[in-house]
């Protein structure tokens, strides 16, 4: 399995690599996120130039079951993301 990489440690890679404090790397992680999920909210794409691009995706309503009991039940339309790595991504994980 994966490890997984925490949100402090991430900002802390941040600032390394940009050269500011912690408190500035957190500041614009938060914008970041902030942006981010206004423009998918309002149905855009995110498109970020060698990394990939994040798109909103609509699931409809569908029938389900509750695997407890058996019971068929009503899943609500819901919008998730999509995202789609940019080739020179893969690229760089793939050396």
């Amino acid at each position: 399995m994966a490890q997984k990489t925490t949100t402090t440690e991430l900002i802390a890679a941040i600032a390394a690599a940009t050269d500011t404090t912690k408190t500035e790397a957190q500041t614009f992680l938060d914008a970041f996120k902030a942006v981010t999920t206004t423009a998918l909210h309002e149905g855009k794409e995110v498109q970020i130039a060698s990394f990939g691009t994040l798109k909103p995706k609509n699931r409809a309503a569908r029938m389900g079951r509750n695997p407890a009991t058996g019971e068929s039940i009503q899943i609500a339309a819901s919008t998730g993301v999509s995202f789609t790595p940019a080739k020179a991504l893969k690229d760089a994980l793939n050396l």
